[in-house]
């Protein structure tokens, strides 16, 4: 074989391997995504099935429980416009209450239920993660717009 023959190979060899690591390093990054969704957008189907993303919203009052073996918790995840349920099986931490946001990470069970495998709480009362904190704006401005359409729609009526 000739050199010219042989250095083409060595390419060639060297491509295919930097090929085969690159696709593995982005399917690997591709497995560890996790995105994030607002209650409203998951009630809407929006939300992937079966992989993990994370959901955030403030904890509605009154929805927190414990299950009887003491470690569950029970509570509804809302952004004012929709509510979402989540189950999680360990220790809350300590800033976590009712009324206050929230961001839980797991994935949608078939009964609708978010399993989480962790629960992450805002630190003071001024923090907010950016994506809840738009989403919330989000669903707060669709409001406003439908009370206005509603006060234009009482107004014009005779």
């Amino acid at each position: 074989m000739k050199k010219r023959h042989q250095r083409l190979f060595v390419i060639l060899g060297a491509l295919a391997v930097l090929g085969v690591i690159a696709a593995l390093v982005l399917s690997a990054l591709n497995s560890n995504l996790s995105f994030f969704h607002a209650p409203s957008e998951v009630a809407a189907g929006k939300a992937p099935k079966g992989r993990l993303f994370r959901v955030g919203g403030l904890v509605k009052v009154g929805s927190f429980a414990r299950e009887p073996d003491g470690v569950t918790s029970r509570f509804i995840l809302t952004d004012a416009s929709a509510e979402l349920t989540v189950r999680y099986k360990g220790v809350l931490p300590d800033l976590f209450s009712e009324g206050k946001g929230a961001v839980a990470q797991g994935k949608l069970a078939e009964d609708g239920v978010f399993t989480a495998q962790e629960v992450l709480a805002k630190h003071d009362e001024n923090y907010m993660p950016p994506e809840a904190a738009a989403a919330l704006q989000k669903s707060h401005a669709e409001g406003v717009r439908e009370l206005r359409a509603g006060e234009a729609a009482a107004v014009s009526a005779p």
